[in-house]
């Protein structure tokens, strides 16, 4: 009885839920295009979950993509109540918004995340989601919670270097274990250990950025974080699924260098600091923590480990993304002004 009532809880938002009959067209259209903006992050986001399982030869690509949709799903479904919380209610004063202006929220993000997506360019689409809100509350003349943004934007500022150094110290822990070491009797138990990371990398990413598709479900009160999570999450594993193999092949032969022991410890290290995150009621951006992760793993070993150029590639989207947020989202967001 007691575990029924806490998912009834869960399930209801802090709003009345609206009845069945009371769902407008619009309802439909938002949800339609939150499904669409978290199938397109399934699929941008498979790299940066099972890109070096794969890049090792631990897993196939058919079978990495099979293991991250489930876990995706799960960790969306259950694990994201309170990053769906702080970003539903606590970007824009009140926590509300009209259902024409998610509209504009979730099709701005969609849109730019399809186009970085397109080009195998990874990059954040949590900064480009919180921009596009910032961008369409300016044009509806809406109160931005700036010490929210502004705790957020701390967070993504340290959380690469928290990853750097927890991934040189990783790497140095892998390497004095016999079982995880680089030597080739060793390979079959390090391969494993870096499929079981990403695996877990999959569950904090669905936890962490389900957040970016569905969170505007509780903005405007229409469900809860419960069903938020699942039809948000339930988006995440069918792009993973449907077309996750272009920026699975990016990151796994674009971007890695990486020994076995030095791979595992980039990926549980980038699960750790997303999870952390997670537990706070917030979220960071997947890429990031893996770049300073791979990063420090590389000075652990005193090699480079990531293709400079793609770096570049990479820092220019984090940049363009949260400008082209806040634009897109402002333009947006004033064609809904007369709805």
């Amino acid at each position: 009885m007691r575990l029924a009532a806490r998912v009834l809880a869960a399930a209801r938002p802090e709003r009345t839920l609206p009845e069945p009959n009371s769902l407008t067209w619009l309802d439909v259209v938002l949800v339609l295009l939150a499904l669409a903006f978290a199938w397109s992050m399934g699929a941008h986001y498979t790299g940066a979950c099972m890109g070096m399982p794969y890049a090792s030869r631990s897993i196939g690509a058919r079978a990495a993509l099979v293991l991250m949709a489930p876990l995706t799903l799960l960790g969306a479904t259950f694990f994201s109540h309170r990053v769906l919380g702080h970003v539903g209610h606590d970007i824009v004063a009140g926590g509300q918004l009209r259902t024409p202006a998610a509209i504009a929220v979730i099709a701005a993000a969609f849109v730019l995340t399809t186009l970085f997506t397109q080009r195998r360019i990874p990059t954040s689409t949590i900064q480009i989601l919180v921009f596009c809100i910032v961008g369409a509350a300016s044009a509806l003349h809406l109160r931005i919670r700036w010490d929210t943004v502004a705790r957020l934007a701390v967070l993504w500022i340290l959380a690469p270097p928290a990853a750097f150094v927890l991934g040189y110290a990783f790497t140095r822990l892998f390497d004095a274990l016999p079982a995880l070491s680089a030597a080739e009797g060793a390979a079959m138990h390090a391969g494993r250990a870096l499929v079981v990371v990403g695996g877990v990398a999959s569950l904090a990413m669905g936890a962490n950025d389900v957040s970016n598709a569905t969170a505007v479900f509780l903005s405007t009160g229409l469900c809860g974080p419960l069903l938020a999570g699942l039809i948000g999450g339930l988006g995440l594993a069918l792009g993973a699924l449907t077309w996750g193999r272009p920026l699975l092949e990016r990151v796994a032969f674009g971007l890695v260098r990486m020994d076995l022991p030095m791979a595992t410890a980039a990926q549980l290290v980038q699960a750790i600091v997303v999870l952390t995150a997670v537990l706070f009621g917030y979220f960071t951006s997947m890429n990031q923590a893996l770049i300073g992760a791979m990063a420090g793993t590389g000075v652990a070993r005193g090699r480079q480990t990531i293709d400079t150029q793609v770096i570049v590639g990479v820092l220019r989207g984090w940049v363009i993304g949260p400008a082209a947020g806040v634009l897109l989202g402002y333009v947006f967001a004033l064609a809904t002004r007369g709805g």
